[in-house]
C-alpha cells in the first residue's frame, strides 16, 4: 500500500483516481509515499525516508522547497496548464477593472441611501462623473512571458479589439507558430514596455525576475500604462509602484497577490489570489497531479517535474536512478536526462540496484516490476 498525504483540501475527482487497492489517501496518513499539496507551506516540513514525490496542483512551486527536495530524491511535479482558463479570464476581468473603476463606484454606490433632497438613481446620476474610464478595444496590450496562460490571454485579447506584442526568451518555434496573426513577438522585454498601454505579467518569480518591475522599467514605459499582475506579487518593487502611481506613470494596478504594502494602496485593484478558484481549475489541476504522481510511483515515469528531467520509458522491470548531473554508474540505459544539475536515468531491470547505489552522485534507486 501506498499513502498519499494531502495537504491541502484535493478536488474529489482527483484524490478518487487513487486505486483503494493500492493507495490510502487522507490529511492524516503517515509515512506518505506522495504528498499533494495546493498552497500550505511546506519549508518547514519534516520529511521521511518513504516520500517519493509531492503533487503541487497548481502551476506555482514557491511553498515547496524544490532544491531540498531534489537533494533528497524527493521529485517535485506541478500542474502547468491545469488552471490556465482560470486565470486567463481573471485576466480579462483585471483589464476591465484597470479600465473603468469599476471596483471604487460599487464601492461608493453601496453607500447611497434615499435622503429628503435626493433618491437614490439622482445620485448615480450626479455622481457617476467620477468614476469615467477607458476602453480596451484599439489599445496596446503588452505580454512578458508567453507561456500556456500568456498565450490564452493573448488570443483573448485579440478578440476584443486589442493589437498585443509578447516577449518570452523560452517560447518554442511551436508556440510561436500558433501565435502568428494574433500576438507580434518581439525579442526584449523593452520594446513591450515602449509599446504597451496595459502591461500584462506571466512570468515565475525567482532571483532573475524577483522585483525586476522596478523604477528604471516604469521609467520605460508610456505614461499612464496599466499593470496586470497574475503572476506573483514578488516581481513588482512596492515601494517603485507606489511612487509610480503617485507621479501619473502608472494609472492603474491590478494584481491577484496583494500585501500589506499594495492592499490599501492608492490606485491598486486588489484580487484576493482569486486566479485559479474556480471548480473546473481545482478539479483540472488534482486530477492532473494525482496522474502524476501515480505514474511516477507506479511506473517511474516523470511528466512535469520543476526540479529532475521529463523521462519516461515502457519497461516490465526497470532500475529508475535519480542522481547529481554527472554522475556514471552501470547498466544499460533505456532513457535518461539532466536537469537543474539533477539527472534521472531509468536503467534495464537486469541492473546491479546496489552497484547504482554504491555509485557516487546517485541520491536514490528504486527497482520497479
Amino acid at each position: 500500500m501506498f499513502n498519499i498525504l494531502t495537504l491541502n483540501k484535493i478536488a474529489k475527482c482527483g484524490t478518487d483516481k487513487f486505486d483503494a487497492a493500492k493507495y490510502t489517501v487522507g490529511d492524516a496518513v503517515e509515512n506518505p509515499t506522495g504528498i499533494l499539496v495546493r498552497s500550505a507551506v511546506m519549508h518547514e516540513m519534516k520529511f521521511g525516508a518513504d516520500l517519493l514525490a509531492i503533487g503541487r496542483a497548481g502551476a506555482g512551486t514557491n511553498n515547496i522547497p524544490v532544491e531540498k527536495c531534489a537533494e533528497a530524491g524527493i521529485v517535485v511535479f506541478n500542474t502547468p496548464g491545469a488552471n490556465a482558463n482560470a486565470v486567463k479570464e481573471l485576466v480579462l476581468a483585471g483589464l476591465f477593472l484597470a479600465s473603468r473603476k469599476v471596483t471604487k463606484a460599487v464601492q461608493w454606490a453601496s453607500t447611497l441611501e434615499d435622503t429628503a433632497d435626493m433618491n437614490v438613481a439622482k445620485q448615480v446620476e450626479k455622481g457617476k462623473s467620477n468614476f469615467g474610464g477607458c476602453e480596451i478595444t484599439g489599445k496596446t496590450l503588452g505580454i512578458i512571458g508567453l507561456g500556456a496562460i500568456g498565450r490564452k490571454v493573448a488570443f483573448a485579447a485579440k478578440a476584443l479589439g486589442m493589437t498585443v506584442v509578447g516577449t518570452d526568451p523560452f517560447l518554442s518555434e511551436a508556440a510561436a507558430k500558433e501565435l502568428e496573426g494574433t500576438c507580434r513577438i518581439v525579442d526584449t522585454k523593452e520594446a513591450v514596455y515602449a509599446e504597451a498601454d496595459y502591461i500584462t505579467l506571466h512570468v515565475p518569480c525567482n532571483n532573475d525576475t524577483k522585483g525586476f518591475f522596478n523604477a528604471d522599467v516604469f521609467a520605460q514605459c508610456k505614461d499612464g500604462v496599466k499593470l496586470l499582475n497574475f503572476a506573483r506579487g514578488e516581481l513588482v518593487n512596492d515601494e517603485d509602484l507606489e511612487k509610480a502611481i503617485a507621479s501619473g506613470k502608472v494609472s492603474a494596478y491590478v494584481t491577484d497577490f496583494p500585501n500589506a504594502k499594495t492592499v490599501k494602496m492608492d490606485g491598486v485593484v486588489a484580487i484576493p489570489h482569486l486566479g485559479a478558484s474556480t471548480e473546473e481549475s481545482e478539479d483540472n489541476c488534482a486530477m492532473m497531479a494525482a496522474d502524476e504522481l501515480i505514474d511516477y510511483i507506479e511506473n517511474g515515469n516523470i511528466k512535469n517535474s520543476v526540479n529532475f528531467p521529463n523521462v519516461a520509458a515502457d519497461a516490465a522491470k526497470k532500475v529508475c536512478v535519480l542522481h547529481k548531473e554527472g554522475a556514471s554508474f552501470p547498466g544499460t540505459v533505456l532513457a535518461t536526462g539532466t536537469k537543474k544539475g539533477f539527472g534521472y536515468t531509468i536503467l534495464a531491470g537486469d541492473a546491479d540496484a546496489e552497484a547504482v547505489k554504491a555509485a557516487d552522485g546517485v541520491i536514490r534507486v528504486r527497482v520497479i516490476g
